[in-house]
């Protein structure tokens, strides 16, 4: 049973998303402000969905805390918020957000986006023949620990920041379409903007630092990892 953490200082949605997710057989555990959440990793869950506006610490703290902690920097979070500007969702997928919904939603149209998160979280099925460990010069990108390690020192990449750099990885030189890796790493039956792929693609970049270039941009078109 996969158990998801559930954030939100309106007790009343609480309560009302708590029902329905168990009704699907869900394991439920709440919290209703951004330190309770914290704690509440504690418990291990599988999955985190967070309301931006909270007391005490906002949704954005959270999930960039989350993101900071080795033992939960993959743990698939969705926000569910009222705030519906698009920078703020293009904060929360720089914070590494795997999904942004905005309220009122139905409680059928959210399990599903859990669902279909919690699908897009289980390890990915390499290719016969793929190595899980790709070696570009000093860089060592490690399938199997979700671990990037530059010139010898590990650097933390959230779950879709990693899933997206092994991809561009694995196959230099070859230009990848931005529909393509929103269709390879994310899926087919998950619902994101081609920003969503600039947005990690920037990030990427900040976190291989002098090794940025790298990845290349063609404008129009999509990008590629130099071969």
């Amino acid at each position: 049973m996969k158990k998801i953490l559930l954030v939100d200082d309106e007790k009343d949605i609480v309560e009302f998303l708590k029902y329905n997710l168990e009704s699907e057989n869900f394991q439920v555990i709440t919290a209703y402000n951004g330190e309770a959440a914290l704690k509440k990793l504690e418990e291990n869950p599988d999955l985190v969905i967070l309301d931006v506006m909270m007391p005490k610490l906002n949704g954005f703290e959270v999930c960039k805390r989350i993101r900071e902690n080795e033992l939960s920097k993959s743990l698939p979070v969705i926000f569910l918020t009222a705030k519906s500007s698009e920078l703020d969702e293009v904060i929360g997928l720089n914070l590494g957000a795997n999904d942004y919904i905005q309220k009122p939603i139905s409680p059928q149209k959210l399990i599903a986006r859990v669902k279909t998160n919690l699908r897009k979280s289980e390890p990915l099925t390499l290719p016969p023949g793929q190595s899980s460990i790709l070696k570009i010069g000093n860089i060592i990108i490690d399938r199997n620990k979700y671990r990037v390690t530059l010139d010898g020192k590990e650097k933390i990449l959230p779950r879709k920041e990693f899933e997206l750099l092994f991809y561009l990885a694995s196959s230099p030189g070859v230009v990848h379409s931005r529909e393509e890796l929103l269709r390879e790493v994310w899926g087919s039956d998950i619902y994101v903007v081609d920003r969503t792929i600039d947005v990690h693609i920037r990030k990427i970049r900040e976190k291989l630092e002098k090794y940025s270039e790298l990845i290349e941009t063609l404008k129009g078109i999509g990008y590629r990892f130099k071969g």
